[in-house]
């Protein structure tokens, strides 16, 4: 079991700093949701939660719309300025209260046992620490809280599977933002300590050409009550 930590490390205030990839991502997101179903994953996402949440890596807010009322609070992360920038816009059209601010997933900015749920939506494939990262969200969480994740993972075929251990090693993290396609979430997440409830594949896009970022996992992991 992964050691409690009560104090978050500081980093800087902006420790991501992506404004080419951020404008792209901007534009392509948004796109995504409206044409390529994107915005239905969001909402099962989600669905259900209540409480207190937190979500890391919030980007430019585009889950901010699919809370449900029985979320009170959302404090949302987002370490890239631009992104940030765009993620406050979107807050304040949202229907649940929710506080955009800087961050880093390796740093959370926040109290221990504080949330009752935190949210990843395409964001560990992208940070610099993964297990750092796991381990701080667990630390925030309330035992029992909830870890909802959507995220692109390792494809189950060997050929697809190569190809993106390849694009990991060369361009793909520096046009896509850091995003490291051939993590596997999954198996990060069991270690880190939680308990891996449901989950489904995903293909995204569903039909057509396969992406290095097609294969996706969604899926909810919770706290323990005990072991801290």
């Amino acid at each position: 079991m992964p050691p409690r930590s009560r104090k978050a490390p500081k980093v800087p205030r902006d420790a991501v700093h992506h404004p080419v990839f951020a404008r792209f991502y901007a534009r392509v997101s948004a796109t995504a949701d409206r044409k390529g179903g994107i915005a239905a994953y969001r909402e099962e996402l989600l669905a259900g939660l209540s409480g207190r949440i937190i979500e890391i890596g919030a980007g430019n807010g585009l889950n901010f719309a699919h809370y449900p009322a029985a979320v009170s609070e959302v404090v949302a992360l987002e370490p890239e300025r631009s992104l940030r920038q765009l993620a406050v816009r979107s807050a304040l059209r949202a229907e649940v209260p929710v506080d955009v601010v800087p961050g880093a997933a390796e740093a959370l900015p926040v109290k221990s046992e504080a949330f009752d749920g935190a949210v990843v939506s395409l964001v560990l494939c992208t940070v610099r620490d993964l297990p750092r990262s796991l381990a701080e969200i667990r630390r925030v969480l309330r035992p029992g809280g909830e870890l909802r994740f959507f995220e692109h993972g390792l494809a189950p075929g060997r050929a697809l599977a190569t190809v993106q251990r390849a694009a990991d090693r060369t361009l793909w993290p520096r046009l896509f933002g850091g995003c490291h396609t051939a993590r596997e979430p999954l198996a990060a997440i069991e270690a880190a300590g939680f308990a891996l409830g449901t989950y489904r594949r995903l293909r995204i896009p569903d039909t057509g050409l396969q992406l290095p970022s097609s294969p996706c996992f969604l899926g909810v992991a919770r706290k323990p009550f005990t072991g801290g």
